[in-house]
This record gives structure tokens, sequence and C-alpha cells, in this order.
């Protein structure tokens, strides 16, 4: 057994604290626990040999370092891991002094793993009409490739319905950690791993606690998403929604700017991470100020012409939670570090019956009682004009005064009623897109909706038919073979309508494959710049889907109603807008021009 002749620490992490190497030279330490999984993910290990060891210096005596393999692990719950990959890195190379050539002491191992880590990130679509996911472990609808699908589940033969193989882990957030075991000479000079008494030496750096599909743009985007998108125990109400749509208080767009939403959507999502869950500020059993929270929703409040009318609370994702018992009460988890997602589009706030409204009624002094009690009164009304949506969170307690026991913990997100109806026969275009913040956003284009095919198609030349020869209708009625044509024996005496020449109806040219694209384009509404700006993310957006109601969608509803409460479904389409104009200084607002064409093809027989 071999120790490692000195000490080893990590220089350059993604996570870094006060005390960290990066503590002088980053703002914020980076102690941001949300982060881009297309960002560079950088780890370095550095290495003294407690003597005097420079870049330039080989590993030549017992314990020097030969090379520091990296395990780069992912999970979504902090207990299965998966390894996503072990790097062998031998040291960098070396650096210079500007000024005189010098080679800086220490040895450095550096990697990055910012594709190994975004190949396992995608995005997670929840069924249209269902209030939230499932699990945010293993999410909704994932992207990625397609699950073996071989195992029906159950251990006898026939199976049951309900497979609990045929599942991947949420494909829109992964928890990250990284570790280095260390190749080191021994007294034989040969490599061995190293040791720390009885088992291998492990260095362990900082856990990434949850990498999202997001990207930043190098001339206006920050790297760091503690401060606004990854919600914690603030009571500044700052966080937002994993979204850039310009529609909540301060959104930069004069007047503020309400997304149109129409009466009869049922997919509009608020999708948001919770770090933690704790809420400065509400009251503790004693009636002071604490931070234990009991309860979480996105409050809904509705207006008509004369100010606020209806109040209400959706918490479907509450379902999710994590939460503990103590001294028989049920909190809340602090730490959440998971993934939520809520659906508040009008008609499932009208017809789900997932509505609710607190519970006032409670014994003062806490204790489990509800939360929350069923709302029976009406909701989106013929004249709700707009309404408001935005993360809550709830005391577990009940110390008389309402008006603590309650904190508002993101932005105000606007949403005005379109009560405009569709233009029959064609019908308005829903879209979703997977966002660059890793969300999922959505739009309703109604406007000049054209579609259309795309055809090729491949030609073959093959053999024409004899057109010498055309076998006779006739047949022999007697042993001198006298004709008698046009005879019913003779009519049914053919095994098949194929002829002896005459047969011109094939050969020639003909086509060997075809491949069809259904092609269609449709127009937004006249947009501002703002709302340009955020709507460009169709565009640029890998994954976008319209809503599509068929046969086979209703199908899908008839099948299982739970997991596809919607006859319609998303289906994938590929925008194929080469360029678009965002600002027009001139005319003032834009209007985009979306062409996009079914990602599954149109299926055609083969010859």
């Amino acid at each position: 057994m071999t120790a490692i002749s000195g000490s080893v620490s990590w220089g350059i992490t993604p996570f870094g604290t006060s005390g960290s190497n990066l503590a002088t030279m980053s703002w914020d330490y980076r102690r941001n626990y949300l982060k881009s999984a297309n960002d560079q993910l950088r780890y370095q290990v550095q290495w003294s040999n407690g003597t005097s060891i420079n870049e330039e210096i080989e590993a030549s005596s017992e314990g020097d370092i030969v090379n520091v393999v990296f395990k780069v692990e992912a999970s979504v719950d902090d207990i299965n891991w998966n390894t996503l990959g072990t790097i062998k890195k031998s040291r960098d190379i070396t650096n210079r002094q500007y000024n005189n050539g010098d080679v800086p002491d220490l040895h450095r191992f550096t990697i990055d793993i910012s594709q190994l880590v975004s190949d396992q990130l995608s995005y997670s679509l929840c069924p249209i009409n269902k209030g939230t996911w499932q699990s945010n472990y293993y999410g909704g609808m994932n992207g990625g490739l397609t699950m073996q699908d071989n195992v029906i589940g159950g251990s006898a033969p026939t199976g049951t319905a309900i497979s609990q193989y045929n599942v991947s882990d949420n494909g829109t957030f992964r928890r990250v950690k990284v570790s280095a075991t260390f190749n080191v000479l021994n007294s034989d000079k040969d490599v061995v791993t190293a040791t720390d008494g009885s088992s291998d030496f492990v260095l362990n750096a900082n856990s990434i606690t949850s990498m999202i599909n997001s990207v930043n743009q190098f001339e206006k985007d920050l790297v760091y998403y503690n401060t606004s998108y990854s919600i914690g125990s603030s009571s500044n109400n700052k966080y937002r929604f994993l979204t850039r749509c310009p529609n909540w208080s301060g959104g930069g767009v004069v007047p503020d700017f309400k997304k149109p939403v129409r009466i009869g959507e049922q997919a509009e999502w608020l999708q948001f991470y919770i770090r933690e869950n704790n809420y400065d500020g509400i009251r503790d059993p004693s009636g002071t100020d604490g931070d234990a929270v009991g309860a979480t929703a996105i409050k809904i409040v509705t207006y008509d012409a004369d100010g606020v009318e209806n109040t209400f609370y959706l918490r479907d994702f509450e379902d999710n939670i994590l939460t503990t018992i103590s001294n028989t009460y049920t909190y809340q988890e602090n730490i959440q570090n998971q993934m939520f997602v809520q659906n508040i589009s009008p008609d499932y706030i009208i017809n789900s019956g997932n509505v609710y409204i607190v519970d006032n009624d409670r014994d003062a002094g806490g204790g489990n009682y509800p939360y929350w009690d069923a709302y029976t009164g009406t909701t989106i009304t013929n004249n709700t004009i707009y309404y408001e949506a935005y993360l809550i969170r709830r005391s577990m307690f009940n110390a008389g005064d309402p008006a603590v026991l309650e904190g508002r913990s993101t932005k105000i997100y606007k949403y005005t009623i379109d009560r405009e109806s569709e233009n029959i026969p064609y019908g308005f275009v829903r879209f979703h897109w997977l966002n660059s913040l890793g969300g999922i956003d959505s739009y309703t284009a109604k406007r000049d909706v054209v579609e259309g095919l795309t055809i090729n198609r491949s030609v073959v030349e093959r053999k024409s038919g004899d057109r010498t020869w055309y076998q006779a209708n006739s047949w022999a009625t007697n042993s001198t073979e006298s004709i008698v044509a046009n005879s019913t024996e003779g009519n049914n005496a053919y095994i098949s309508d194929t002829m002896r020449g005459g047969d011109i109806y094939k050969g020639g040219r003909e086509v060997s494959s075809l491949n069809a694209d259904r092609v269609q384009s449709v127009y937004t509404e006249p947009l501002n710049k703002s709302v340009a700006k955020w709507l460009e993310e169709i565009l640029l957006s890998p994954n976008v889907w319209i809503e599509m109601d068929t046969d086979a969608t209703s199908k899908g509803n008839a099948s299982n109603p739970y997991l596809r409460p919607s006859t319609k479904e998303y289906i994938p389409v590929i925008i194929t807008n080469s360029d678009i104009e965002t600002v027009n200084q001139e005319n003032g607002l834009v209007k985009f021009n979306i062409e996009y064409t079914l990602a599954h093809k149109v299926q055609t027989q083969r010859n």
C-alpha cells in the first residue's frame, strides 16, 4: 500500500464557498446551487509533495502522483447514483510566468465535465390537462433516447398492466458529484492506486445540488441562478419561475405585459426549482417570527372590471414536496433541491376540481390539521379579465393572525383571458417548447394558418410488359376443340386477372420510394420588443411541440384518462425558419411567421 507523498486539494470547482480557492476571484464565491449543464464545469486537483515540485517536474519518487482518476456521478435523489464516466488525467500542460518564464509550484490536473452532464439532460413534459407530473425524481414525459420497452411488469409471464421497469430519471435536472482517486508510484516505481490506510484514498468535491438544461448568452446573462431562479428561504419575493416571458411585475414591459391565455387551453405551465423551503417571517407555535412551513401552493387571484374577483390556490405539485415529522407535527423539509411544475391553465382551473382555499377554521395552537378546504365557488368567470399567479408558503401553525401565516416567495405573473373564438376550419396553433432556462414555455399563434406537403420521390425504370401477344377469351368445349367465345365456362376458368400481353398498367418508370413532410406556417399577433425577444426562443429551441387533437390522441385519453387526461397530445415539430425579424424600429411592432414541419414523417408505402 502506497500513500500520496504530500497533500492534494481542490483548486477550481463549479461550487465554491468563502473559504475556497475561488473566494477572491469569483462573485458570491460561486456558491450557487443551480447550474447550467451547458456552461463549463471545471474540476481541478492540486498536488504538493511538501518540498519542491512544479508543473515541469516529472513524477519520480514513491508516492508521486502520475494520474488523477475523476469519477463523475449523477442522481436525482441523492440515493441512486449512476456513474456517467471516469476521466484519467495526467498533469496539465505547463504554465509559465509572463515576464520570466518561471513555472508555478504544484501539479494541476484539470477537466471539464459539462459534455458528460449535458448528455443526461433533455426535457420533461407534464401531460396536457394534468396538474403536475407523477414524481419529481422521474418527471413527466422525458426526452432522450427511447427507452427499451419489452417488460410488461410483474413476475408472471403474462405480466401486469403497469410496468415499474420502463421509466427514466427526470430529464429536467440532475445532481452531480465528482470524486478523485490517484495513481502514484510505489517503491518499485510501478503505478498503483494510492491508499489511505486499508482503502483507496478518495478526494470528494462539493456536490452540485442541481444541474438544469439551460443556456446563458455571453452578451447578457449571468451564469449565476442562485439569486433569481433557485427559490430559497428569503422573504423578499425576488424569485422567478423558469421562463423568460416578461409577464411578471417589473418584467421590462411598459405597461405590464399580461400573457394571453385562452379559456379552452389545458396546458399552461409554471416550472420552478425549490432549493430551500423554509420562509423567514411566518409564525411559529409561540406566535413569534419563525420559518417552519406546513403548506406550499400557487396562489391565483382573478380580476374583473371592479378589481379582485376570486382568490384560490393550486397545489397539485405539493404532493412531491419532501416532508418530515417531529413532535407530532408534519413539516415540509427545508432542503428540497427539486424541480416542480404546476398547471395554471384556465380550463384546468375551471374543470379539474383541484382548486382549494385556506382552512382558517382549524384550532389555534397548531397541530396536524388540514391546511386546505376544497374550493366550491366560481374560479374564472365570464367577467374575468386577467389573473395573477405566484408561489406562497404558509406556516404549519395557526397563530391567530392569518396575515402572518402566509408569505409570497416569487414575482407575480399575470395572464389575460383571450376570448377570441377559433378561426374554424383552420383553428389556432398552440406551441410548447424547451426554453433557455430548461423549463417549458407555451404560446398560441392565431393568424394566417397555411398547410401543405413537401414531397420527394425516388424513381427507377423497370422492364415494360409484352404488348405482342394477347390471350383470347376462349374455351374448348369438346374433343374437336370447337370454340365457344365468351362462354360462362371460359370466364370462370381464369386463375387470375393477369393477362398475357396488354399488361401496360405497370413497367417503365416507377416510384421506388416517396418521402413526404407536412409543412405548415402560422403568424403571431403583433409583438412589442420584449415579447418578441422572448418568443424568439421558439426558433432557437431544439424541442418544439404543437398540440393536436386527433383520433389517435383521443384513443390515449380513452385508454388511460389518468395519465392522458386530455384528448390533445404533444406532437413534435421542427421549426424551419432560417431567419426572423424581432425588432423593427420603423414599424414598432413585429409579427413572426413560424414555419414548421411535423417531426414524424408522413408514412408512405414502399413499392
